[in-house]
């Protein structure tokens, strides 16, 4: 049994390592071109390979390029103090972005640039097989809501964060909790009050 566990989750690791070889080598991306012209690396995931909670971003910023992990500045601080919140350690969670590589000056994500990258995120999903995905902003909120067949309640990220919504996934059933992005925090203070009740729903699952 135990050797049964040890090689699914080499198995999990192994196909997320081979996610991270071809977003590497993703010279059809234009952004390929500008993270070797800036010399700096790629975002795949950091966390978790048997997370129940999958937390999902738009993109890289300029502190996860140079890193090469996800949610590493002053908004993955927030995201760790939420987290805190619902007493959850972020070893336990899975945390990426749909697309995996920073957009030129920290612009929002062009739909062409999601619909490239997004098929690397649909496999981490599938592999990780997350009992909870939970957004983190309007594009991965939009993307994964259309996914998984619920764009018919699609409205404002200010009328869906804090909501919790059923779907299928191949693997089984999965609840997509649509949130504001932490760095909503960082422009207006008042928005961690709003931020914690919506992860206490996360904590309730």
């Amino acid at each position: 049994m135990i050797k049964a566990m040890e090689d699914k989750s080499d198995n999990r690791t192994e196909e997320l390592s081979k996610i991270k070889d071809e977003v590497v080598n993703l010279k059809e991306s234009p952004l390929y071109k500008e993270r070797i012209k800036n010399k700096v690396f790629p975002v795949i995931g950091e966390g978790s390979h048997h997370a129940k909670i999958m937390f999902i971003g738009e993109a890289p910023g300029k502190n996860e390029a140079e890193t090469g992990r996800p949610f590493c500045g002053a908004a993955g601080k927030v995201l760790d103090k939420l987290l805190a919140s619902i007493s959850l350690d972020r070893k336990e969670v899975y945390v990426t972005n749909i697309v995996k590589d920073r957009p030129t000056s920290n612009r929002d994500p062009l739909p062409e640039e999601i619909k490239l990258y997004a098929p690397f995120l649909d496999r981490q999903i599938d592999i990780i097989q997350p009992k909870v995905i939970a957004t983190l902003g309007r594009f991965s909120m939009d993307y994964i809501m259309k996914k998984f067949g619920l764009e018919s309640e699609l409205q404002s990220i200010s009328k869906m964060h804090g909501r919790m919504f059923d779907a299928k996934a191949e693997y089984g059933t999965v609840k997509i909790v649509p949130l504001y992005h932490p760095a909503v925090a960082l422009y207006n203070g008042s928005e961690m009050e709003t931020l914690k009740k919506d992860f206490a729903i996360l904590k309730e699952i």
